[in-house]
């Protein structure tokens, strides 16, 4: 006789990550991922260019009106890549915080119908943001060739850390708004609004030392994404960061990882009943 096996369905309990259940549904990351990307640029005339496109023109744009009309100082490097550095680890943040705060309202048919890890959604919307990334970065080294701007040895270990910053800035977050998302819909209002604000608090196209005042210095540090702009940009600036600052921004992020987490899996036991 062939031995069945037998799957019981109940809480998710108290811990913040069953890593044995998503590894047993592993193969669901590279499924939502590649579905959204695919589904992201369907039809469209440009494709995958448009990830390239999308910081280019900004970078433009914050170039004419910022660098050269207001000339804001970019820590003695030329401002396009200045501001393209900051663009492609910002975009990181932004695009898997839209996606993955809309993900489970979006896929509310699929967590109706099958049981699996809900944190797969959410975790998969930002992969595809890392998917933008990389598409970006390759211009991104033009970019750097174009205006022969050197870059540290460092930036063999600091961009990829700064990469890991981004996804737990973004996962927090976004995970604590896919669960507000999912019982009270005005938040799809509040995201779009909640980016800006928080991209012109993160010295994202100017250096925090800009500002005079110590007092906004630190708001500005409390933004999640402040220690991975800064440590992406090390490697090219050669300017040491602030670790106060660095240290504020990076309990930030992870303060933000843990609240969002817990509710998440506080909630997601009646995602199905709200979605």
């Amino acid at each position: 006789m062939e031995e069945s096996t037998e799957y019981i369905i109940a809480s998710s309990g108290h811990r913040l990550f069953n890593w044995k259940e998503l590894w047993q549904f592993r193969e669901l990351f590279y499924f939502f991922t590649w579905r959204d990307v695919k589904i992201k640029y369907k039809q469209t005339v440009l494709g995958f260019l448009w990830a390239v496109l999308q910081p280019l023109l900004m970078m433009t744009i914050f170039t004419l009106f910022f660098g050269r009309a207001l000339n804001i100082p970019s820590q003695s490097i030329p401002y396009p890549v200045y501001v393209f550095s900051g663009l492609i680890i910002w975009n990181i943040f932004s695009t898997g915080l839209t996606s993955a705060s809309n993900s489970m309202v979006n896929n509310a048919t699929i967590i109706k119908k099958i049981y699996f890890p809900r944190l797969i959604i959410p975790v998969s919307s930002i992969l595809v943001a890392l998917f933008d990334f990389l598409m970006a970065f390759f211009l991104f080294g033009i970019i750097l060739i174009f205006y022969k701007q050197p870059v540290s040895w460092m930036a063999l270990f600091l961009w990829p850390l700064a990469l890991l910053i981004s996804v737990v800035a973004t996962l927090g977050l976004g995970c604590w708004l896919a669960a507000l998302n999912v019982k009270y819909r005005d938040f799809r209002y509040v995201i779009p609004f909640l980016v800006q604000v928080l991209f012109f608090i993160t010295p994202v196209i100017y250096p925090i030392s800009l500002l005079k005042y110590p007092l906004l210095q630190y708001i500005l540090a409390c933004s999640p994404m402040y220690a991975a702009v800064e440590l992406f940009r090390l490697p090219i600036t050669g300017v040491p960061p602030n670790f106060v600052f660095l240290s504020v921004s990076l309990l930030s992020g992870f303060l933000l990882l843990l609240i969002g987490i817990l509710y998440f899996k506080r909630t997601e036991d009646f995602f199905a009943d709200f979605a």
